[in-house]
């Protein structure tokens, strides 16, 4: 029989549940990382089960599976680092959570690639998982470096919202290798200082050479995309130019209407 749209996503829901009832019996958590933990879960189940039937697909797939497994570890990520707002956290089980949520990041494209289930909807879901992921931990070292590696996490959020405002933000970028070499040292680096392996002042380092590094992606994809738009109004004012003007006959004119005396 063929599964139910919702069959995968409930599955998430509940299983994220009961991560956060372990990590509630082990290691402590708030109401406040419960509340926020559970918000994240329901909307990841809303949006995912609406994108399934957007997408006309019936299941998961493999693949969307292992994302999925990765966005479960992040919920959990997302209500120990709420709690820690108000108390401390356990530093293992938070980077162990981490750290598996980073290494399933290669193995759901391995999985689609192999198992020929690649798709739109895949594509999207895990990166939504990468960002919000990264987002979280930019908002947890922020407690002891500053506010200002929110920058980290917000950069991407930014960007889609002022691609609201500017719709030539959407245009379609090339593959870039070095864009996914940003994008690993940007969570390197954030576990490496979740971790609190590095000293103050390296971690520091480490987090402003991971800033300027994606202020450089995101503004060398930028510029890219405006010269792109560019060249695309260019070319339909030179086509419009271009363009021969109708032939358009001239109206006939009207015969006065004769009147009988």
């Amino acid at each position: 029989m063929t599964a139910r749209p919702a069959r995968g996503p409930l599955a998430g829901l509940m299983a994220h549940l009961v991560l956060t009832a372990v990590l509630a019996a082990t290691t402590g958590v708030t109401a406040a990382g419960w509340l926020a933990g559970t918000a994240y879960a329901v909307v990841l189940y809303l949006v995912l089960r609406a994108g399934l039937d957007r997408a006309g697909m019936r299941a998961l797939g493999p693949a969307n599976t292992v994302t999925l497994g990765r966005a479960v570890l992040v919920g959990g990520v997302t209500a120990l680092v709420v709690t820690s707002f108000s108390r401390p956290v356990s530093l293992p089980v938070l980077v162990t959570l981490v750290a598996v949520a980073l290494a399933l990041d290669g193995v759901d494209g391995q999985v689609a690639r192999r198992t020929g289930s690649t798709s739109t909807l895949g594509a999207r879901f895990d990166m939504e998982i990468d960002s919000f992921l990264v987002l979280v931990l930019s908002v947890f070292v922020a407690g002891t470096y500053g506010w200002w590696p929110i920058a980290i996490g917000a950069f991407r959020y930014l960007f889609v919202a002022a691609s609201w405002a500017a719709p030539w933000l959407n245009g379609a970028l090339p593959p870039r290798f070095s864009r996914k070499v940003v994008a690993a040292v940007q969570g390197v680096v954030l576990v490496v200082v979740t971790a609190d392996l590095l000293p103050p002042a390296l971690s520091y380092a480490a987090l402003a050479v991971a800033l300027l590094m994606l202020t450089w992606s995101f503004g060398y994809d930028i510029l890219g995309l405006r010269v792109a738009e560019e060249a695309r109004r260019t070319t339909r004012v030179t086509l419009i130019r271009h363009i021969p003007a109708r032939h358009i006959p001239a109206p006939r004119r009207r015969r006065p209407a004769s009147v009988n005396v």
